[in-house]
Parts: structure tokens; sequence; C-alpha cells
């Protein structure tokens, strides 16, 4: 899997972002065990160091977690998930509620453009 990284970012905090986008679609379980450091490294086609600094910063958001002797595990706690969904979910809506007031809509308008939109992708 090759991932392409943005220069304006950290790479550990774009894993970050590639790694809670997993766990909150399902593709990483809850409660599943993750690949060690070294084999996502690889899979990231990263240091380890930027892959261990970014499993940090999933366990200080508790959504991931250390068992010593067994390796590290995606959280049990749903609620943690769902919470993270919506914020993601809150700050995508943001970003495109403000791309199409750029783009001269009207707030009375959104909701009829959102809508004719989802209408058209099924």
């Amino acid at each position: 899997m090759t991932f392409e990284f943005n220069n304006n970012k950290p790479i550990y905090l774009q894993i970050v972002d590639v790694l809670k986008l997993k766990i909150i679609s399902g593709e990483l379980e809850v409660g599943s065990k993750l690949k060690s450091v070294r084999d996502l490294a690889l899979d990231f086609e990263v240091n380890p160091n930027t892959m261990q600094r970014a499993l940090t910063e999933l366990e200080r958001e508790n959504l991931v977690y250390s068992r010593r002797t067994s390796g590290r595990f995606v959280t049990d706690d749903i609620d943690t998930i769902a919470h993270l969904r919506e914020e993601i979910a809150r700050i995508e809506i943001a970003e495109l509620y403000s791309i199409l007031i750029r783009l001269g809509y009207k707030k009375e308008e959104l909701t009829e453009i959102i809508l004719r939109n989802l209408k058209e992708m099924e």
C-alpha cells in the first residue's frame, strides 16, 4: 500500500488520520490486534520511529491500547469510536459549508444542493 504524504503536515499525524479512518470505517475492527510497529512502518513506507509516534498519539486519544507482551489493539470502546466519527463528520461538513459559501451559495440553498447531489450519486 502506497501513501502520498503531504509536506504541509507532519507524516506521523497523517498516519494518525489514516488509521483513524480505518478504525471508524471498521476496516480495523473494534478490539482487533494491530500489526507490529515494524510491519506498519513497512506498510506506510516510513521509519519505525515515525510509526511509533503515530501509535503513541492514537494511544493518547484512547483509540488504541497496548498490552505489555501482546501488542497493540483497537479500542473496545464503541462510544469513543462513535464520537470520533461524529467529530470527523462535523469537520468535513464545516469544510464543505465553507467551500459552498465561497462559491456563492446562500445558506438557504445548501440543503437543496446537497440533497440534489446525493440523489444523483445514488
